[in-house]
């Protein structure tokens, strides 16, 4: 904000700190559309039980999870992506956006991040910032807040954060019935339509071996127990540290939010939020968490989209939601660091998600075999080899096709 002033008989121009702050607090920053893509196919967490020997109430109420999506060797991070993208971006997006925030722990290459080879995929101008973050789970959280502080100071901008990941354990590994794998893409700007994110996040971070993948392992490696432990006493910390910090209490929500690794972490984790709530007020925020983990049960591990596919699912079946309430939203990523921070839901969340009816893509996905699910993770290509991969098969609007002298091959059908 410039106000005119004078020194020496000269008039000229400075800036008022004080209203340039206070024009940043007032104007909404957050999610203003939302949208997500997994692959085609998925195997039944029954069978993969069977195939494993394992009571399928292990995988079904053990770990809360119903479905687990089988990425096919034509989709990887970057194609997720650009699928997920091409559901919620219009022409007038694609001007408006100078940046674009590729999170992933999926990585394709030490070098070159992810966001560039997307920007091209998408047709985005070149005028543009594109980068890639890395904090395992957490990634997204830091990109969504990276494009908060953007937007603040480019009000006219939008910034598209990208969370999108292939959860691999390896086949008959402890962690495997806890993969999965997809894309949620978010369009952060002003007046938002879904969620206005609030000041006063809390973040934690401290250096453990609960979860990592070296380099040159194309799966990941983790304590789960010792992860667990972890997550829920990084919770404890950044809620209680928020609760002080903001001043509010449990009633002040309408809805807790969590990073599902698999549903019944996230169930655990709202055990410790609720064990002072009065038996009305928990069941509201159960049910409200049964509706935010539908989608997830049936996805498996998104890695950095998790916690925004718990959000889309919250937003898409959630009957009580309503404009002005609060959510609570708590991001971790394993390593680790954890955030908790909180939005207020807008009067047109549903048309955020542009009118696509994600229970209906769900529904539509094609089961594959345990033998198949095997056959298709063993033939997935990664930066250092080469060859070409059959895409006939997979109806998505881009694809891998291979490597060819290092290079990756993305097309568009």
């Amino acid at each position: 904000m410039k106000v005119r002033a004078k020194l020496g008989g000269r008039a000229f121009f400075v800036y008022d700190k004080t209203k340039v702050l206070k024009g940043v607090k007032e104007m909404k920053i957050g999610i203003d559309k939302i949208g997500f893509f997994t692959s085609h196919l998925f195997v039944d967490m029954k069978e993969l039980a069977f195939a494993r020997a394992e009571d399928p109430n292990k995988y079904l109420i053990g770990i809360g999870q119903s479905k687990m999506a089988v990425i096919p060797p034509s989709q990887d991070v970057v194609t997720m992506a650009a699928n997920a993208a091409a559901r919620i971006l219009t022409t007038a997006d694609k001007e408006q956006i100078s940046y674009v925030i590729f999170a992933t722990e999926s990585g394709i290459d030490n070098s070159k991040a992810t966001a560039v080879y997307l920007a091209r995929l998408l047709g985005l101008k070149k005028e543009i910032r594109a980068i890639e973050l890395k904090q395992a789970c957490y990634g997204a959280t830091a990109g969504i807040q990276l494009a908060r502080g953007f937007v603040a100071l480019n009000p006219d901008s939008k910034v598209l954060v990208i969370a999108a990941d292939n959860a691999r354990y390896g086949i008959k590994s402890p962690g495997e019935p806890t993969q999965g794998g997809g894309a949620v893409a978010l369009l952060i700007g002003t007046n938002p339509q879904i969620l206005a994110l609030e000041d006063g996040s809390t973040a934690y971070t401290q250096d453990i071996m609960d979860f990592w993948r070296p380099l040159g392992k194309n799966e990941a490696l983790v304590d789960g127990r010792y992860s667990e432990d972890v997550y829920l006493n990084f919770f404890s910390h950044v809620w209680q540290a928020y609760l002080d910090k903001t001043g509010y209490q449990l009633g002040d929500f309408a809805a807790l939010l969590f990073h599902l690794p698999y549903t019944k972490m996230g169930l655990k984790a709202l055990r410790i939020a609720l064990k002072d709530a009065r038996p009305d007020e928990a069941v509201n925020f159960v049910q409200e968490f049964e509706h935010a983990r539908t989608f997830n049960r049936e996805v498996g591990n998104l890695y950095t989209g998790s916690l925004y596919l718990s959000l889309l699912s919250l937003l898409f079946n959630s009957e009580k939601l309503r404009a002005g309430q609060r959510i609570g939203l708590f991001s971790y990523g394993s390593g680790a660091e954890a955030e908790f921070y909180s939005g207020i839901v807008q009067p047109n969340f549903k048309q955020g998600l542009m009118n696509v009816n994600y229970l209906q893509v769900l529904n539509e996905r094609q089961e594959v075999s345990v033998s198949e699910y095997e056959k298709l993770y063993q033939q997935h290509l990664f930066s250092a080899q080469e060859g070409r991969v059959a895409y006939d098969t997979d109806p998505a609007r881009y694809f891998f096709a291979g490597i060819s002298d290092f290079k990756r091959q993305y097309q568009e059908k």
